[in-house]
Order: C-alpha cells, then sequence, then structure tokens
C-alpha cells in the first residue's frame, strides 16, 4: 500500500536510505528473484514536485511496518495514509469523497475518538484559518467524539505552499493540500534528550546526536547485536547504538580518553549511566593499524560504526612515534613498574591507511551480512570520482549519503555490507585494490589539501593590492544539500 511520507527538510541525501534500512530492520525482504540487487524500496512523488521535496509516496507491505519506521526514524516526521489531495480545496473534497468508503468508515465510529491537525509547509496557519479549515471537512461524517490528547485516531491537514512563498522548496513545486490518517510519527523528544550540549563528557570529534542516531539506524543496531567502534572517542556513537538496545564495544589509541576522561565522574562510562543506558561490553586502548585480536577470532561484530579520523578536527594516529618507524631506534619493552602511567608514542596515520585497516578488520570481524557504516570526505569540485571512494571485496556498496560543510569540502556517509567471507586470498586482492586506491588518493591530495580546503578562506579572490577578499556564497534558492 502506498503511504505519504513527510520528511523533515534536513539532511535530503540521508532520508530514503535510512528508510529502506528501518524497513529491512522491521522484517521487509529483499526481491526473491534478485539477491544480486541492494534492498531498495518502492518511491514516487506528488505531481510535480522536486525530488528535494519533504513529501514523497512510498510502497510498505503492511501498516505495522508504516508505524515501525516512522517512530524509530530520525528524519521521517509522519507516515500517513493518504485519503485526498489536491491544488485546491475543492479538489481535495472530490478526492477525499472518492475514497473507499470500506478504508474510511472503521476510523469514523462513534465509539472512538479523533484529533484534527493543521499544518503548513512554507507558510504560518494562524488559528482562526485552522478553525474554518477544519470547519471545511464537515463533509467527512465524524462520529466519534474530539479528544486533543491521546486520541485513537490522529488527521492532518497538510497545506504546501507554492513557490512564491518561499518555501525552501524549487520552483516547480506547487500549491498542494494532503488530508489523510496518522499511521506513525517520530519521537520530538529523542534529539533533544540527547543532545550535546547537556552531555556529561564531551571531545572535540564528539558526534552530534542527530547523526549519531541515523548511522545506528543505517547499522540496523537493535537488541542482542553488538557494535563495535575502532574510534570511539567519548562514545557518541555508541550511545546511540545503546539506546536502541545494542551492546556496545569500543576501542580508542589514546588511553587517556578511554581510561581516564575528565574524572571518575566524567568519562565515557558516565554518558552511558547519564541516560540509564547498559555500558560497553568493553572499552580498549587498541590501534586501528594493529587490532589486538587474535588471529583465528573472526566474525564476532553484528556492525561496525565510525567515524575515522581524516584531519579536519583531529588527525589519525597510529602506534610507533616517529624514530621507531624510521628505524632509528629499536622496539622497547615497558618495565612493570612504568607501565600504569605510561602512554604509548604514536605517529601519523594517513587517511588512506586508516580506511584500508578499516575495511580489513571489518571483512575479518563483522558476521556475514553485517554493516559497515563511517564517514569520508570529499572535496565537492570532484564530483564524487569512483577512485575517491575505497573499496573492499567483501562488502557491497549499499547507499552513499553527502553532508555539505562548507562550499568545497563535505562529509559522504558510506553503508556497506559484507557479503562475501573473509580469506587469505580476499585479503590479497584488497591489498592490491588499496595500493590502487592509495595512488588516486594521493592525486586526490595534491590537487587540494583537505584542511587546507576546510579552513582557508573560501572563495577568495585577490584585489589589485595583492590582499584577499573573501565574498560569501549567494544563498541558494532552496536549501538542498546544505540543510
Amino acid at each position: 500500500m502506498w503511504y505519504l511520507c513527510v520528511f523533515y527538510h534536513r539532511l535530503l541525501d540521508y532520508r530514503k536510505p535510512e528508510v529502506e534500512s528501518l524497513a529491512q530492520l522491521f522484517g521487509a525482504t529483499e526481491d526473491p528473484q534478485n539477491d544480486d540487487l541492494p534492498f531498495q524500496l518502492q518511491w514516487k512523488l506528488p505531481l510535480h514536485y522536486h525530488t528535494d521535496s519533504p513529501f514523497h509516496f512510498v510502497n510498505l507491505p503492511s501498516e505495522q511496518l508504516a508505524h515501525d519506521i516512522a517512530a524509530r526514524s530520525i528524519l521521517v516526521k509522519g507516515m500517513y495514509e493518504l485519503w485526498g489531495e489536491g491544488s485546491s480545496y475543492e479538489e481535495l473534497k472530490e478526492s477525499v469523497l472518492s475514497y473507499p468508503d470500506e478504508r474510511k468508515l472503521p476510523y469514523l465510529d462513534s465509539d472512538s475518538t479523533f484529533k484534527i491537525t493543521v499544518d503548513g509547509f512554507g507558510k504560518v496557519i494562524s488559528l482562526e484559518e485552522q478553525k474554518e479549515l477544519i470547519q471545511g471537512l464537515s463533509y467527512i461524517p465524524f462520529k466519534g467524539r474530539v479528544k486533543l490528547r491521546n486520541p485513537d485516531h490522529n488527521f492532518w491537514l497538510i497545506e504546501v505552499d507554492n513557490y512564491g512563498g518561499n518555501n525552501g522548496l524549487p520552483p516547480i513545486v506547487q500549491k498542494r493540500i494532503f488530508f489523510g490518517r496518522e499511521v506513525g510519527g517520530a519521537d520530538r523528544k529523542l534529539i533533544p534528550t540527547y543532545q550535546l550540549k547537556s552531555r556529561n563528557y564531551l571531545g572535540p570529534t564528539a558526534m552530534d546526536a542527530e547523526m549519531a542516531f541515523l548511522m545506528a539506524n543505517q547499522a540496523l543496531a537493535t537488541s542482542g547485536k553488538l557494535v563495535y567502534d575502532p574510534f570511539v572517542g567519548t562514545g557518541s556513537i555508541l550511545v546511540a547504538a545503546a539506546h536502541f538496545g545494542a551492546m556496545t564495544m569500543g576501542a580508542d589509541i589514546d588511553i587517556r580518553v578511554v581510561r581516564d576522561g575528565r574524572g571518575p565522574d566524567c568519562n565515557v562510562w558516565s554518558n552511558f549511566k547519564q541516560y540509564g543506558l547498559p555500558t560497553p561490553v568493553g572499552l580498549l586502548r587498541a590501534d586501528n593499524n594493529l587490532p589486538p585480536w587474535r588471529s583465528t577470532l573472526k566474525e564476532v561484530f553484528d556492525a561496525i560504526i565510525c567515524d575515522p579520523p581524516y584531519g579536519v578536527r583531529a588527525g589519525g594516529r597510529k602506534s610507533g612515534g616517529r624514530k621507531l618507524l624510521r628505524g632509528a631506534v629499536e622496539p622497547y619493552t615497558v618495565p612493570d613498574d612504568k607501565r600504569t602511567d605510561h602512554i604509548p608514542s604514536t605517529a601519523p596515520y594517513s587517511l588512506v591507511e586508516c580506511v584500508h585497516d578499516l575495511l580489513d578488520l571489518a571483512a575479518k570481524m563483522l558476521v556475514m551480512g553485517g554493516r559497515l557504516v563511517f564517514f569520508y570526505p570529499v572535496l565537492r569540485e570532484d564530483d564524487f570520482a569512483e577512485d575517491h571512494f575505497p573499496e573492499h571485496p567483501c562488502f557491497k556498496l549499499i547507499s552513499l549519503s553527502e553532508q555539505i560543510l562548507s562550499s568545497r569540502y563535505s562529509r559522504v556517509l558510506l553503508t556497506m555490507v559484507k557479503t562475501g567471507p573473509y580469506t587469505e586470498e580476499i585479503a590479497e586482492v584488497a591489498r592490491i585494490r588499496h595500493i590502487e586506491f592509495k595512488e588516486n588518493h594521493v592525486k586526490w591530495l595534491e590537487d587540494g589539501n583537505l584542511h587546507s580546503a576546510v579552513f582557508s578562506p573560501a572563495d577568495g579572490q585577490l584585489t589589485e593590492a595583492g590582499d584577499t577578499k573573501v565574498i560569501k556564497d549567494p544563498k541558494p534558492k532552496y536549501r538542498g544539500k546544505y540543510v
């Protein structure tokens, strides 16, 4: 059945992948006739609407599935059984009256309670106008009792203004009016509850709460699954996974973060206690370049979610130190009496090496069908060249979502699913691909250093005197991927 899916108008590239991931989590299956294709739902747009519109139709097999997706989703505002739509209220009336009575009457009986909510996108509707619009629905034979709090059925009248109202949509969007029954709505208290400004323990790279929950949804985090973050930091991503019931485990190369924090009551563990969540199974001081796992240990984690260090807010580090890596000093053993307070020396860890190690770790440690979800940076002028994104023979890329952070730099959330077993032969193929990827990656960095691209003045122009004059980007006609 087709449902009207209304999104929040932000993070546009993330919306459909999240819904499709949640549909798979809650039991929707892939096409049995074509197992090679990634799972996808059927989508369509209202008449004359742009793909950036928050209004989409999605075909789902059951109302329960629509309810479950809306209740857990971060970017879905609501799912609705559409009773009618039109470009005017006369067209809306004809559409509602033509909707089958057998679909409407069970929700209009005298034993039920109901509420009608009037909402506008791109315009403000006053209380007086809302009352008039609700009274204009008198052609619908409501027999139940009005109840504003927790009614049995919640109906929505949604009016979308045209582009002349500057509603943040492209010019082709025209005025449209929707009326339908709410099947499921978002938990609007979730993000305010977990917002970073109230978090007990924070670091400079703490993941935004909304994005952390999106990543957890992409990874299908749920009760009974074990989720691992090899760059755990202050634990923001694992907090989101734990909220959905998953067991969590993390690692970080900085022992001061995972062991000490800022004291016994301000550390990674305290972030979980703050929200009454189960604490992680374990937090390790571990190096992604030299993982601590036994060589025979495989297929442990159901998902790996992380934000690798790519040199914008923090650079990557690996064990060794410059002198050790250059061979200037021999490997050493820390005396027993100094191990408690010893902080191992580290050396710079390039992005391309970091991602290769991450893919190798995931290929070995994820169960079949497990998901790897991580961010990867791009310079926007490169227009998503294929050789900018890492790959591995064990994985299939199922979604790619861009978030624009500046005029020249964006980060892309990659979601991969493990489709093949890890073997020594596969590892060798992956190593060869890594060498090819590294060559392309170096060329990419030569074209524009990522750190410089982010922190240098964007779109600067030199004046005759040689001074840099920063010209602000013109305000976009609609918000697009910037939201």
